[in-house]
């Protein structure tokens, strides 16, 4: 299975994104870009791409561990940036972000110790990818676009793991079909 970690935005969250991403469809350069959609929106926290079936029940054991280690935090989706000379759009995120790192620490941490290969290890951007590109392009009005977001804060009450199903059909524009697997709640609590 193709797997990820994941904080998800409430709907509601995501319905204020959506409407801050559909002014950036009006700018010019906007078709150039393959858009995200909607249900693909989420901060990764660790991305453990193709997991050998045999390794799953110890990731998810171990994830369920990380998130009882951690407590329910405050965030919100603010600002924006771009990696790769604008491969990737994202929007960015404010309020408890350390809180974030060291969640995104731990999920990698599990992945680790229940034998998921994760390459090396770098330091953690929290970013809502938005758009992406083959090419390298010029986004800085897409950024500076962005710049002005500032979503209303939310609190993060769950670890998430996701499976990501890649499209198949070979069709323009279609976008992978995302699956929560596994969700633990922070602390413990719910």
């Amino acid at each position: 299975m193709r797997l990820f970690a994941a904080v998800l935005p409430p709907d509601d969250i995501a319905d204020e994104l959506a409407a801050a991403v559909a002014r950036l469809h009006t700018l010019p350069g906007a078709e150039g870009l393959r858009w995200t959609g909607r249900p693909g929106w989420h901060f990764t926290l660790a991305f453990y791409g193709e997991v050998d079936d045999d390794l799953v029940p110890e990731l998810t054991a171990r994830l369920g561990r990380a998130a009882r280690r951690g407590t329910p935090f405050a965030l919100a989706v603010r600002g924006g940036g771009q990696f790769g000379h604008g491969r990737a759009l994202w929007a960015g995120a404010a309020g408890d972000v350390p809180e974030l790192r060291l969640l995104a620490d731990r999920a990698e941490a599990a992945a680790r110790k229940a034998g998921v290969e994760m390459g090396e290890h770098r330091r953690y951007k929290a970013h809502l990818t938005l758009a992406r590109s083959r090419d390298a392009v010029d986004v800085r009005r897409f950024v500076e676009a962005l710049d002005a977001f500032e979503g209303r804060t939310w609190t993060v009450g769950e670890l998430v793991l996701v499976r990501s199903n890649l499209p198949k059909s070979g069709v323009p524009g279609e976008q992978p079909h995302y699956e929560a697997v596994g969700r633990w709640a922070l602390g413990g609590a719910g």
